[in-house]
């Protein structure tokens, strides 16, 4: 199975967490990080099949946009080991 990385950007801890849970219950797919970057950017990543993750990133994307906090999104299919490394490194 091919491995993809999904990330949605919010404003807001609240929808954030909205934006995770419907992530999750769309696909196959595991939460990675939920990180506040500052008092209101939160960051989710997702890890699963390529199309589960695009699934994924659809659900939630929509939520955060229906609430007006979406600020960025993407799907990396394949991501390069160095790459996966990079964004999941601990602080």
């Amino acid at each position: 199975m091919n491995k993809a990385l999904g990330m949605i950007e919010t404003w807001g801890l609240a929808i954030s967490i909205e934006v995770a849970d419907a992530m999750l219950k769309s696909a196959n797919v595991s939460l990675l990080i939920q990180e506040k970057k500052d008092i209101a950017l939160v960051t989710i990543i997702v890890e699963g099949g390529v199309s589960a993750v695009q699934l994924a990133v659809d659900a939630g994307t929509r939520v955060a946009q229906h609430a007006g906090a979406l600020i960025s999104f993407c799907v990396i299919p394949n991501p390069y080991i160095s790459t996966r490394k990079f964004l999941i490194r601990k602080e």
